[in-house]
């Protein structure tokens, strides 16, 4: 039996793979069975989220005993057929073909060329430096950050028991945004990545204002509406706190106070793929900050970084220990893996940097950073790791660590043990309705809210998180039975409009401005009429429209983890699958533990606990060789 058939007999193919294998044959009749099944493998890659299909390790897409050919053939075989373009250098553009073979991948040629761009874009701004004078902002800086030694005098310090005091890293990032167009902050929660944020930007609008420049036009972005929403108001009460410490105000104001979707930073056109803003129509901002950019999959931060201009600064935030995008490549990950670990400062950076982080530090960061290959993103990461965010009374730091770490005894003993306040293991429970009547209590309280922002708020208390999509502890039928119980249907007919009904936008509509995670509540108007509100600019700070003009949405009473990356909810309920899958991962309980603020409750056996640990989310992709080639 032929591969490509075998494939299509165990079902993992869709309708688009098969499409692609069989244009193949009809274009050229004469085509090997091999390249048109890894064709079609190729196509499916980037629906699993991969840049491209390793011929090496097929059964990382289908975990079934085929027929599959030894990888040195395949490969020759790939290389020999005129569908395959094989390019000569990592930065040269593939020759027109549907398929590019390099560095060992197969990969659909549009996906390639994400690659090539986004690696040199990356290139191209890490490039370029920062002008500014550092011995100007001293004062500032020293007062931002109390820890480290002021200007002129190695020996004063701040005393480390005031609330002002900062984290070492969160210093050298604020120091590496006056050197740096491209910088990298990453960290846990609660590690002050947008406070961080928010401190380097009065750095870079006072550097700019010394110099007799205009303030730097600022844009802050992520990927959905809630992580940018979450973002803007951490950036307001770390300016809020600034404020108080004594912050010139003027500072202060020129700070951005909102923040959009990436969508709606570049620009969307309706219908079409592209963005307003592109290489030759540049965003017109001289700094640009994306939070969640774990979340950022490869086509659109390629796009974003071919739309920041010259001389602009790009600064990503991220958590390196989520979970990469839904969609098509481990973009954080590889570019991480480019810059290192970030521990270090170069000798240019650290003599540049001695009036605002100290001698003594310097000359340890340029000692440790040694004379080892210069790379391009090489010194452009920090790593934040002091502190975790804490609501009162909730533990969860060792918990993250462990699941971080892998460590399934450590994980299991502190879930049983029961000593993390607020932290509450149900083994075994399958079904949370059942064993948490309160989740219903809850969400039946959202039906009889006048006010829809309030009832927006109060939705983003609460949530059950899953590891799966369909089967018994899965999103779809939790969601099921959830809008039987709310609405009086029974289930199996289709789900009724009621108010309280939680939506979640499932494709993006740049028609409407909604994208694909908002998160939206059904609710009565005055007159009666029944409206999806979703947060935004109109009044009250919400939008309405009529259900039946919405884009492809679903219910959002459950989730899974996946969609819930990049919000946080108060109380969450994170439900594991009765048997191991293979969409678990230690990446995936990570996310889904750390979207609670105040209260976590993880349900689920101790084996499908043990079998994600051991599991890694990784994606095959080459922009970690192209950044480092």
């Amino acid at each position: 039996m032929s591969l490509l058939r075998a494939l299509q007999q165990t079902g993992v193919l869709r309708p688009l793979d098969d499409a692609l294998a069989h244009a193949l044959r009809r274009l050229d009749p004469s085509t090997p069975d091999a390249v048109l099944a890894a064709a079609a493998l190729a196509s499916l890659a980037v629906a699993q989220g991969h840049a491209g299909f390793d011929p090496a390790l097929p059964r990382q897409l289908v975990d079934a005993d085929l027929p599959w050919p030894d990888r040195a053939a395949w490969v020759q075989m790939l290389a020999a057929s005129g569908f395959v373009a094989t390019p000569h250098t990592a930065d040269a553009e593939a020759e027109p073909a549907p398929l590019v073979l390099e560095n060992g991948l197969l990969y659909l040629r549009r996906y390639r060329e994400y690659e090539r761009r986004l690696a040199l874009q990356l290139q191209r701004i890490a490039a370029q430096n920062i002008d500014g004078n550092p011995d100007a902002i001293a004062p500032l800086f020293a007062s931002l950050f109390p820890l480290l030694p002021a200007a002129g005098d190695g020996a004063r310090r701040a005393d480390e028991g005031t609330s002002t005091a900062a984290d070492p890293h969160q210093a050298r990032a604020a120091a590496l945004a006056l050197r740096r167009a491209l910088l990298l902050v990453t960290g846990g929660p609660g590690t002050g990545k947008t406070t961080t944020i928010a401190r380097l930007l009065v750095l870079r609008i006072a550097s700019a204002l010394q110099a007799g420049r205009a303030a730097p036009r600022i844009a802050l972005a992520a990927p959905t509406g809630r992580a940018a929403e979450r973002m803007a108001e951490s950036l307001r009460r770390a300016a809020a706190q600034m404020g108080v410490q004594g912050v010139d105000g003027g500072l202060l104001a020129k700070l951005p106070t909102d923040a959009s979707t990436l969508h709606r930073l570049l620009g969307t056109i309706p219908d079409v793929p592209r963005f307003r803003h592109h290489a030759d129509n540049p965003l017109p901002f001289d700094i640009v900050v994306v939070d969640e950019a774990s979340m950022v999959d490869l086509p659109l931060m390629c796009k974003l970084t071919e739309a920041v201009a010259n001389g602009a600064q790009l600064v990503l935030l991220g958590d390196p220990d989520q979970l990469p995008s839904v969609e098509a490549g481990d973009v954080l990950a590889a570019i991480l893996g480019a810059a290192g670990a970030g521990d270090a400062l170069s000798s240019q950076d650290a003599d540049a940097l001695q009036p605002l982080l100290g001698s003594t530090a310097v000359a340890a960061d340029a000692a440790a950073a040694g004379s080892g290959p210069a790379q391009a993103l090489r010194g452009h990461r920090v790593h934040l790791q002091r502190g975790w965010r804490q609501d009162e009374g909730l533990h969860l730091a060792p918990l993250a660590e462990a699941v971080r770490n892998g460590d399934v005894d450590e994980t299991l003993a502190l879930l049983r043990k029961g000593t993390l306040s607020n932290v509450h293991f149900h083994e075994g429970v399958e079904d949370p309705l059942q064993a948490r009547p309160g989740l219903l209590a809850h969400w039946r309280t959202l039906a009889t809210s006048t006010d829809p922002a309030h009832a927006l708020r109060q939705a983003n208390r609460l949530r059950l998180l899953t590891a799966v999509r369909e089967g018994p502890q899965g999103a779809r039928g939790f969601n099921t039975r959830i809008e039987a119980a709310l609405s009086g249907r029974r289930i199996g007919t289709p789900p009724a409009w009621f108010p309280g009904r939680l939506l979640l936008v499932t494709e993006n509509s740049y028609r409407h401005g909604l994208f694909n995670g908002d998160v939206g509540i059904c609710l009565l108007d005055d007159s009666g009429t029944q409206l999806a509100w979703f947060p935004g600019e109109g009044e009250g700070g919400v939008r309405a429209f009529h259900p039946a003009a919405l884009p492809a949405f679903e219910s959002a009473f459950a989730m899974t983890v996946h969609k819930a990356q990049g919000s946080e909810f108060d109380e969450v309920w994170l439900q594991l699958p009765r048997t191991d899958s293979r969409v678990l991962s230690r990446e995936l309980l990570y996310t889904g533990l750390t979207r609670a603020r105040s209260v976590l409750h993880v349900a689920g056996s101790a084996g499908v606990i043990a079998a994600a640990l051991v599991r890694h989310a990784g994606r095959v992709s080459g922009l970690g060789w192209r950044l480092e080639a």
